[in-house]
Formats: C-alpha cells, structure tokens, sequence
C-alpha cells in the first residue's frame, strides 16, 4: 500500500510547469502507480484550466466529452517525455529492467528515456539517466537483498520513487509506488532485506556520517 505522496505544493508545481524534467519524470512515475494522487492531479489541473481560459473558453472545454478528464493525468505522463533531456528513438528496450532475477516493467514516463549501463559495488548498482539538468541528477538504482546504503544525510533535496520491493531505514518500511523527499533534516540508511529498484533524484551529493564511508565526502560531488 502507497503510503508517501508528493505534497500538495509539488503536484502544484508539476501542473504549473514548474519543475526540473527530472522532478517532472518522478512524479509522473509515482502517479501512474498512485490513485489518490491520480485524482489530486486531476482537481489540480481542472483548477488549472479554470485560472487559464476564460468563462467562456472554460464553458467549451466543459462540453467535452467527459472522457478528457480521466484520461488528463495520462496525458501528462506522455507529454512529460516531450520535455528538455536526452531522448532516444531507437529501437531498445527501455520498458522493463533486469532486477532480481525478473523483468520489471517501468512506469511509461521512463520509457523513452535514455540511461548509461548499471555498475555498483557490491549490493549496490545504478544506471545515471540522460538527463541534462546542470546540478540535477537522476538514476534507476538497485539494492540486492540484504543490501544497504551507508548512514547519510542530503546536501539538498533527495527524491525516491520505489518502483519495486521495499526497503527500511530508521523512520519506517516503504514499499512500492511510494514517493520519498528527504533534505538536509534527515539522516538514515536504507536497508533492503528482499531487494528493491528505485527512481532517484538529486541536487547535491549526500553527505556520509558514519564509518569509513565519511572518507568519500570531499570527492562527493564528483560521484553523485
């Protein structure tokens, strides 16, 4: 069950325009899998629509077949690859992603966005996506069962999208479709008993507390 959602002020901002092709990306991901905030998109971009056209313009929009509004938040998520980034039109397989030994399907508004190859170290693996956005960074990130990330906090902002498996870390459980901001007010270690493969992104490089992982932060900003 969903439990963590973007907050009113970001959906806001989604439907306004307003946010990195990144940002824009891992909210469309989390709505495809989410209805409550489905619905939320919904209202926002009815309201939208009502400060943009006039009465008379809205009057006609209203007359639409009625169809329109569920399929508004669809739409979104299609045009979202439209926005600035690398995009490839080749013939590859970018749907679903090896992980755990299965075939993970991946929310459509990653389908026509281009990644590097995965490579980690030991439990850990990321694949950087071909998004060019200055200090934005995102990635599909996978942690093999009993995998963790060392006790960090964040620099700026942290965005994850569970897009499969859970994982833990000292605040509670996450499981899949749940959206999770975190920024410098947090610290934790995730930890993944079963596995999991996430959406992330990033406006800054993490800052390692604990153990000989605090030897990484002045190189940080080189390897988020």
């Amino acid at each position: 069950m969903i439990k963590h959602h973007p907050k009113h002020e970001l959906l806001t901002a989604f439907v306004a325009g307003e946010l990195p092709a990144a940002l824009n990306i891992a909210i469309s991901a989390h709505v495809e899998m989410c209805e409550q905030c489905q619905h939320a998109l919904a209202a926002l971009t009815e309201a939208k629509a009502e400060e943009v056209f006039s009465v008379e313009d809205f009057s006609v929009f209203e007359s639409l077949n009625s169809d329109l509004a569920d399929e508004l938040d669809e739409l979104m998520i299609a045009n979202i690859t439209s926005q600035k980034g690398e995009y490839t039109d080749e013939l590859v397989d970018v749907r679903s992603v090896d992980y755990a030994g299965k075939q993970v399907v991946l929310p459509r508004a990653l389908n026509s966005v281009d990644w590097a190859k995965f490579q980690g170290v030991g439990k850990l693996s990321r694949a950087r996506l071909d998004l060019d956005e200055g200090s934005v960074r995102s990635y599909l990130l996978q942690i093999a069962a009993g995998g963790s990330v060392p006790m960090h906090t964040h620099k700026g902002y942290e965005v994850t999208v569970l897009l499969d498996g859970t994982f833990e870390d000292e605040m509670c459980t996450y499981n899949k479709g749940d959206f999770i901001w975190l920024d410098e007010s947090f610290t934790h270690s995730p930890v993944s008993n079963n596995g999991c493969l996430c959406l992330t992104v990033a406006d800054d490089a993490p800052v390692f507390t604990e153990g000989l992982s605090k030897l990484l932060n002045p190189i940080g900003r080189f390897i988020y």
